[in-house]
């Protein structure tokens, strides 16, 4: 293979994957979505049941990562639309997604606690 044509797997692949992850993790949130909230027509009764399992810790903590994968999709597609579009993009790649990750952080660190506050009640005995 000549020199110079293998892929390194730097920032531009790593943002790549997690794009196409966090994609693929929101279409089967939806999919799950979908039949959990169908299930209303059939048996509210049901339904009912369905939403009490989803209220726990667990189920709190993959809510945390769905918000997670949002944002980060989010983020990181507005990063690739300003690739494609603005001129100095495909220069200012890595930059941006440098300042993609650091808006997600600093956005999931502000959330984190409002989301997860229940769960931390139900832990510790006081909810």
């Amino acid at each position: 293979m000549p020199a110079g044509t293998l892929y390194r797997g730097r920032e531009g692949m790593w943002s790549w994957v997690a794009h196409r992850v966090t994609g693929v993790a929101i279409f089967f949130f939806l999919f799950v979505h979908v039949l959990d909230t169908a299930l209303v027509r059939v048996s509210p009764e049901a339904y009912d049941e369905v939403i009490a399992t989803y209220k726990n810790p667990v189920v709190n903590l993959l809510e945390v990562g769905l918000v997670g994968a949002v944002l980060f999709h989010a983020l990181n597609g507005l990063r690739v639309v300003a690739i494609d579009f603005w001129s100095q993009g495909p220069r200012r790649q890595r930059f941006m997604l440098w300042a993609v990750v650091v808006v997600w952080a600093a956005l999931m660190l502000g959330f984190l606690y409002p989301m997860t506050e229940h769960s931390w009640r139900v832990l510790f005995g006081e909810g």
